[in-house]
């Protein structure tokens, strides 16, 4: 869902890479690791480990950066907490490593979701 909707409310930008996320279904280190994979578009060579991501993470493609938005996280993060804490982590790291360059924000909801019964 690259250059999506949803990317389309944070302006895309010539030179500016963004990318969605999308996290919908994920209850496990592995589908987290093929989510990414295929979602941020690494290479090959993506190991499906925390060290390989953190290592991709700082390598995506973008003259003039790159946001990564994180969509539907919540399943993930409520199936295997202390994962979803090591993710936060990795994202965090490559953040502080391309300061100005990399953005990774967690979408709180309405992205593609269907519409649930929230404060109203």
């Amino acid at each position: 869902m690259r250059n999506g909707p949803l990317a389309a409310l944070f302006g895309a930008t010539p030179g500016r890479n963004i990318t969605v996320l999308d996290l919908h279904g994920v209850t496990d280190k592995k589908t987290f690791m093929e989510r990414c994979a295929g979602d941020l578009g690494l290479p090959a060579w993506f190991g499906r480990n925390w060290d390989a991501l953190a290592d991709c993470l700082t390598d995506l493609p973008g003259e003039e950066g790159t946001l990564v938005l994180v969509c539907r996280w919540q399943e993930y993060a409520t199936a295997r907490p202390g994962e979803w804490g090591i993710a936060q982590e990795v994202f965090t790291h490559a953040v502080d490593t391309m300061p100005g360059q990399l953005a990774v924000l967690l979408v709180l909801g309405g992205s593609d979701e269907s519409p649930s019964s929230g404060p109203g």
